[in-house]
């Protein structure tokens, strides 16, 4: 048997606030220039990946978790249970608010909540996020909702690349206007908008608001998250450790010009964010750029990378 990653095909939303990032920064052959979301490692039926090489060319994500769960080490679970994306916010992207496993199990059709974490990949000079809220009871949330004190209410906090934010299920948040981020989060699609700047849709409506629901989700008061992080070096090389929650667990690896890793995990969801170079693994050399994403999967336990290189790394 050949010892290959799966590398994957990505699927492109266009969004009202997507912009040309992902096609000028990541090379991506990308007609629009609305396009906010690449769903780069993703078995959501609302976006599938599609191995692109090796004997499971043509393979949804899907299709390898039902008929072949042994490539990730047979762990249970109904659905594939991670999502990766790049995410373009040319604009101010909707506040918004996810719910908890439980919350969406019941109302929406089984769906998984949404906890997720963001790698500030690029953002200009000035950008911010919003990050949490300021009311302490839901009384106050709701009357400050109700009377737009929006300026009141949230927490915008300044940004820079290389930050990484963790943003658990019932935080308040939003990606703002110039930034680029590299997002690893639930296999969900479930999003709450509380606030959306009065924008219209293309047929001129405003767009919808989840209010009842979002008041059921958002935590009262707003915890905030550690977001320190732990390096370890290797030589001339870094491993970086975001975090690890119930969910997920990621890394950057920067890579100067070797690395290897031996694999603990079942399987492991890398992302390239920059850079360029080749993944050894034992006598097969694969070329690896800025915007591959693949898995390695369960039989696959020692790697070494060449070159220079950037991977957001994630595992259960």
């Amino acid at each position: 048997m050949i010892l290959e990653p799966l590398f994957l095909e990505p699927v492109f939303k266009e969004r009202i606030w997507g912009g040309k990032a992902l096609k000028d920064n990541f090379g991506y052959s990308i007609n629009s220039n609305i396009t906010g979301e690449c769903w780069a490692i993703s078995g959501h039926p609302h976006g599938q990946s599609v191995v692109k090489n090796g004997v499971y060319k043509g393979w949804t994500i899907e299709k390898l978790w039902k008929e072949r769960r042994g490539l990730f080490g047979n762990p249970t679970g109904e659905v594939f249970p991670l999502l990766v994306k790049i995410l373009d916010a040319n604009k101010d992207l909707s506040v918004q608010v996810h719910p908890d496993d439980a919350y969406a199990m019941y109302n929406e059709n089984g769906e998984l909540g949404k906890t997720e974490c963001w790698y500030i990949i690029d953002c200009k000079e000035d950008a911010k996020i919003v990050y949490g809220h300021r009311a302490q009871t839901k009384a106050e949330l709701m009357k400050m909702i109700e009377e737009k004190r929006w300026e009141s209410l949230l927490n915008y906090v300044p940004i820079k690349p290389g930050d990484f934010y963790f943003v658990p299920s019932g935080t308040v948040h939003a990606l703002c206007e110039g930034t680029l981020v590299l997002e690893v989060q639930q296999s969900s699609d479930t999003t709450y908008r509380v606030y959306d700047y009065e924008r219209e849709d293309e047929n001129g409506a405003l767009r919808e608001l989840h209010l009842n629901k979002a008041i059921d989700v958002i935590n009262v008061p707003f915890k905030q998250v550690d977001n320190k992080h732990e390096q370890q070096r290797h030589e001339d090389s870094i491993k970086t450790t975001f975090v690890e929650s119930e969910y997920f667990t990621v890394h950057k690896w920067s890579v100067k010009e070797s690395y290897s890793h031996t694999k603990e995990e079942p399987f492991l969801l890398c992302s390239v964010i920059g850079g360029e170079g080749k993944l050894l693994i034992e006598e097969e050399i694969f070329p690896i750029k800025k915007g591959d994403h693949f898995i390695l999967p369960d039989y696959i336990e020692n790697i070494t990378l060449k070159g220079e290189l950037e991977i957001i790394v994630s595992h259960l």
